[in-house]
């Protein structure tokens, strides 16, 4: 069995600013960029919901607001 406390994740962030985390030291998926915080699962998770305050993709938020 594998240790997932050990590993150490991304917070990553598309082109929509939608946010989720990724296993550090694995190829990012086409369309996600690091946002620049690293950290365990849950430190990751913490750090997303302080940052994703608003959860509509960017494009709708722009319709909406703009």
């Amino acid at each position: 069995m594998t240790d997932t406390k050990a590993w150490t994740y991304l917070v990553v962030v598309n082109d929509e600013e939608q946010y989720s985390i990724w296993r550090e030291g694995f190829p990012l998926p086409e369309g996600w960029r690091e946002a620049g915080f690293t950290g365990s699962e849950q430190a990751c998770m913490d750090h997303i919901d302080t940052v994703w305050t608003d959860l509509r993709p960017r494009s709708l938020r722009e319709a909406q607001d703009g």
